[in-house]
């Protein structure tokens, strides 16, 4: 059987994607990653095998990608949301569809597949920084509104914008790279 430090070791690679893909800051992500890595050598009595050791880790690595959520909030200057014309310009004046995103065939059978997780996370990464922060932490952490605005210090209202934005980015993007449409 492989010491703990190995396997924890093996680990890192998933542990790195993960925190990019929510951080979307690669220093920030190794930072992350490196600080749930140690607490984790420091917290290898905790761990017991009760559970599977990417499940525990990921649970630990949440935990730090909040706090440098946190700390990036606490850090960020001021300033608009950065993509605000690319999102725009998918309606026309009056605020209609230029195009109508297309229907999607059967959803399910697509998210069984791994290609699309990885079309997936190409998606998010083109989404705005902020944008794909609440999308990451809503969707994916399973926060609550109130959390997350209180964790980026939002309104409920602004919030609730951004997730519609990544949303309507998410379906075109998946339009145009998964299901072909366009």
């Amino acid at each position: 059987m492989k010491d703990f430090r190995t396997r924890l070791e093996e680990e890192r690679p998933y542990l790195v994607r993960y925190a990019r893909l929510q951080l979307r800051d690669a220093a920030a992500a190794e930072d992350a990653v490196q600080e749930a890595l140690l607490a984790a050598l420091a917290g290898e009595s905790g761990f017991g095998g009760r559970s599977n050791l990417r499940t525990w880790l990921t649970g630990i690595l949440k935990h730090k990608i909040v706090d440098a959520v946190r700390r990036a909030a606490r850090e960020a200057p001021l300033g608009g949301e950065e993509g605000d014309e690319a999102f725009e310009a998918l309606f026309d004046e009056r605020g209609h569809w230029r195009e109508f995103p297309s229907e999607w065939t059967d959803p399910d059978a697509s998210l069984s597949q791994k290609q699309f997780f990885a079309a997936l996370e190409q998606c998010l990464e083109r989404l705005p920084s902020k944008t794909a922060r609440v999308f990451l932490l809503r969707e994916h952490m399973g926060f609550d509104t109130d959390e997350i605005c209180k964790e980026l210090g939002i309104t409920s209202t602004h919030c609730w914008v951004l997730l519609y934005r990544a949303r309507m980015a998410l379906r075109e993007c998946l339009d145009m790279n998964w299901f072909g449409k366009k």
